[in-house]
């Protein structure tokens, strides 16, 4: 009898034996079920606010972009505006025509160097310049490491009074050559 309580002693240690494992295999598998439904939930969440965030932002970029369209359209009436504006000043303009200065066209007459190059006629000071340069260019006289000064030939030589000068000096040595 006693062998008989000692197996019963141990079938109930084993069974008992059993239950536990059993109990921590359905705890094990409640804590993975839980921690996949957290995992679930904060994947979730995640997504929400991904989504809550993404719609603040196409919100956001709908909102600034109607603004945007509205400066835009706001611009472009301000500068049709002032397009008008100037095209009604330019015409304003256009109609009494630009008047050179009467200074300027009067007609001088040559020194005797002066009309070798540009001619024995009264002209004035603005054609004298301009037949001086055509003669400068048709004969390459400028220098060519600096095309801002003028090389002088025979002709040019007794109008300037020196071999080379400077392209701003030529109207000073003009006027002086033009009464």
């Amino acid at each position: 009898m006693a062998k008989k309580k000692v197996a019963k002693k141990k079938a109930t240690k084993k069974k008992v034996a059993k239950k536990k494992a059993t109990k921590k295999k359905v705890a094990k598998k409640k804590k993975a079920t839980k921690k996949k439904v957290a995992k679930k939930k904060k994947a979730t969440k995640k997504k929400v606010a991904k989504k809550k965030a993404t719609k603040k932002k196409v919100a956001k970029k709908k909102v600034a972009k109607k603004k945007a369209t509205k400066k835009k359209v706001a611009k472009k009436k301000k500068a049709t505006k002032k397009k008008a504006t100037k095209k009604k000043a330019a015409k304003k303009k256009t109609k009494s025509k630009r008047k050179p200065n009467a200074a300027f066209m009067k007609a001088l007459t040559p020194s005797s160097e002066l009309a070798a190059v540009v001619g024995a006629k009264d002209l004035p000071r603005t054609q004298a310049i301009k037949k001086i340069w055509d003669y400068i260019k048709k004969r390459d006289l400028q220098n060519p490491k600096n095309r801002r000064n003028i090389l002088a030939d025979d002709t040019l030589k007794k109008l300037f009074g020196k071999k080379e000068i400077t392209m701003f000096e030529l109207a000073k040595i003009v006027n002086k050559h033009l009464s």
